[in-house]
């Protein structure tokens, strides 16, 4: 009993060197750490004594502790609170930085998944004009396409090196699929129209100057490689170099504006040879995000020729990460095979962001 009545004195000696610190956060942090070390024991006993000593038993130590930590806390809340709302908020965070992984926080390292282009199904793609031009010398006669078809697009992207040569430039792979069904076309037993595949090398560097509110952001020179698999007259391929940088304004505008320059068309014997006066020398995108929609544009144009492309998108929640998708299309090169074709369409379908 005297053993367990010197515990507690000294327990209590230890509470009043708590109490008496001025600083409330302080007094509070005194209090946990002395609740945390669980039941005080007295002085251990000299050498040969009889043990005659016993710790603080816990619900004792715990008495005495517990009230005193209950005040330091009430009083120290305010100061607290107070320091968390002097505190500067969080950075915004870019969601093209988050996706180029342009600073150290976003690195995720190598061979990680992450999207490229929209991944996307239109159910149903209207357009105003069928291209069954290539097709005839391959169609029995009669059969057409239909007005009406099923399309997608599936696109994703991978880091395969940090730091070319120590230098900002990360190396990236992307892969793009573009697919165009005719779902509906049970007389000609639902071919696959069109599908388009498109690998591309990406060396991408930050970039940080800016006006305002106005940031670029990013800049990439790229290798790509467009085809839609076919031979004979039904081949159409290209492959481009380009330049590119990308940017943002505030927290919902972002775009990108892309230059190529193509290398295989001084090739005679190639099937698409004038696809720049169609599809251009370059393209625009921009977006406009905000509470969880996005509206979306992509412009390509030759200047000389006057030929060209304008793309429209507007994607708005439904549930989780998928998204209702509502496309509208005007000009050339909707798909490799229709690059010299004119069409205005119109889809609606789904999006899918991950």
């Amino acid at each position: 009993m005297a053993a367990q009545a010197q515990g507690a004195s000294e327990l209590e000696i230890l509470v009043q060197r708590c109490s008496v610190l001025g600083d409330p956060s302080a007094r509070l942090a005194c209090f946990d750490a002395l609740a945390k070390k669980g039941p005080l024991a007295s002085t251990p006993p000299a050498n040969g004594a009889a043990p005659g000593t016993k710790a603080v038993p816990e619900t004792e130590a715990q008495a005495v502790i517990a009230p005193a930590v209950a005040a330091a806390r009430a009083e120290a809340a305010p100061t607290a609170m107070a320091a968390v709302a002097a505190a500067e908020p969080e950075k915004e965070l870019s969601r093209m930085v988050q996706r180029w992984e342009l600073d150290q926080p976003s690195k995720r390292g190598v061979f990680s998944f992450s999207p490229h282009r929209d991944t996307y199904l239109l159910l149903a793609n209207y357009s105003n004009g069928t291209n069954d031009g290539p097709f005839k010398e391959f169609t029995p006669a009669g059969l057409k396409s239909q007005h009406v078809e099923l399309s997608y697009q599936l696109s994703f992207k991978m880091k395969m090196m940090e730091g070319i040569a120590n230098s900002p430039f990360d190396l990236w792979f992307a892969y793009t699929q573009q697919s165009f069904w005719q779902a509906y076309n049970r007389s000609a037993s639902s071919p696959f129209r069109e599908t388009n595949y498109q690998p591309e090398l990406m060396a991408v560097a930050p970039l940080t100057a800016g006006i305002g509110e106005a940031r670029l952001r990013y800049v990439n020179f790229g290798l790509v490689h467009q085809s839609n698999g076919q031979t004979s007259t039904l081949s159409r391929s290209w492959n481009r170099l380009y330049a590119e940088v990308g940017g943002e304004w505030g927290k919902h505008f972002s775009g990108s504006l892309r230059y190529w320059r193509r290398l295989d068309n001084a090739k005679s014997d190639n099937d698409n040879i004038d696809i720049s006066d169609y599809m251009g020398r370059g393209d625009l995108r921009l977006a406009y995000r905000n509470a969880g929609h996005e509206y979306s544009l992509l412009a390509r144009r030759n200047f000389s020729t006057n030929h060209g492309f304008l793309q429209l998108g507007w994607n708005f929640p439904l549930r989780d990460n998928l998204k209702g998708y509502l496309q509208g299309s005007s000009g050339y090169g909707q798909s490799l095979i229709d690059y010299n074709y004119a069409q205005l369409s119109v889809g609606a379908g789904v999006l899918v962001e991950f």
